[in-house]
């Protein structure tokens, strides 16, 4: 295993009902695209989301208990993790984090509490004792799923000192400050209402436009973003042509911009969304199957040849299955191109 790029896959655990060990690699052929048959790397209760360092090589993980934690784990260049601190969230089940453009916080979204949590991160990529947990409070119209305040994403801007929190209990997008010389946020004067019941869950950037998912409603919405956080609509599509439930996990964008994906739980599909609008409105463009069973998660990664196609990796939850697909340049059209490989309830892929 000593060719080629690492990817890192997170996994559920027994822990949260889940059939994965930890965190596993493989080693992903940058010409082809194909990955190596997965080996543990870590064995660590949920680290259902996985984040790198933006120079170091340190890896982060968030543990998504109960009691919430994040670990960071020293990357080698076989691809073992040697463990070099873990804290806790203070916060339940968190399920996304994210380094700052910097690499000086690491941030961190808990799902179960509905809450922010930010930790310093010192020279060498270690995470020190939290430095502000924002607790949302509030509830939406879907009983079943907005009882409370859950958020679902935490991702700080590639420039800047602003951090996007999805909130999909509350139908809210926040555009905290975070104060670099102290590690705490500064919500904005008026959060971002999405139409109640959308459920927003994650967030992609394209061109100085935000385009995020509907969890609950099955809908991806473009936004362009002023400069104090405030958002305008540029348009919505649903994500999917299936008839029966939908409910939308993953979204991300092309290198290029012209095209956005959103992965469809439920009618087990990849949905694809042409950007190149006169608005930037998403424009359903169609859709392809996961190749397994609830895709959870997924990763776009180029091709070493300037020519090559663009790859999608899939982490099919229920189906403990990581697809490849071969993306098409022209229609954005994913069609498989790769070994199907085995991971129990893969959660996340991460290329490092």
């Amino acid at each position: 295993m000593s060719d080629g790029e690492l990817v890192f896959i997170g996994s559920y655990t027994a822990e949260a009902g889940g059939r994965g060990e930890g965190i596993y690699v493989s080693r992903r052929d940058p010409r082809t695209g194909e990955l190596s048959a997965p080996r543990l790397a870590a064995a660590t209760p949920s680290p259902s989301f996985l984040a790198r360092h933006p120079r170091l090589p340190v890896l982060y993980a968030a543990g998504e208990l109960t009691e919430g934690q994040v670990t960071a784990w020293a990357i080698a260049e076989d691809g073992d993790l040697t463990l070099l601190g873990t804290q806790p969230t203070g916060g339940e089940h968190p399920c996304h984090l994210a380094v700052t453009a910097d690499g000086a916080h690491l941030v961190t979204a808990n799902y179960g509490s509905g809450s922010v949590s930010v930790h310093p991160l010192d020279l060498l990529g270690v995470p020190g004792a939290r430095a502000d947990l924002r607790q949302h409070a509030g509830s939406g119209p879907v009983a079943d799923r907005q009882e409370g305040p859950h958020a679902h994403m935490a991702t700080p801007d590639p420039d800047g000192d602003r951090v996007w929190v999805v909130d999909l209990g509350l139908d809210t997008l926040f555009a905290y400050t975070l104060d670099p010389s102290t590690g705490t946020l500064e919500p904005p004067a008026t959060p971002f209402r999405t139409r109640p019941g959308t459920g927003p869950r994650h967030l992609a950037r394209a061109d100085g436009r935000l385009y995020v998912t509907g969890e609950l409603d099955g809908s991806i919405t473009g936004y362009t973003a002023a400069a104090d956080g405030a958002l305008t609509e540029l348009g919505r599509s649903r994500i999917t042509d299936a008839d029966g439930p939908v409910h939308a996990s993953e979204i991300g964008v092309r290198a290029d911009g012209h095209f956005a994906y959103v992965a469809n739980r439920g009618p087990d599909t990849i949905a694809v969304f042409t950007l190149d609008t006169a608005s930037g409105a998403p424009e359903f463009a169609g859709e392809a199957p996961s190749g397994g069973e609830w895709p959870r998660h997924f990763a776009i990664m180029p091709s070493v040849d300037p020519e090559g196609p663009e790859f999608l990796y899939v982490a099919n939850e229920r189906s403990d299955t990581v697809i490849t697909f071969r993306l098409d340049p022209e229609t954005g059209i994913p069609a498989p191109g790769g070994p199907v490989l085995g991971v129990g309830t893969p959660t996340c892929i991460l290329r490092a």
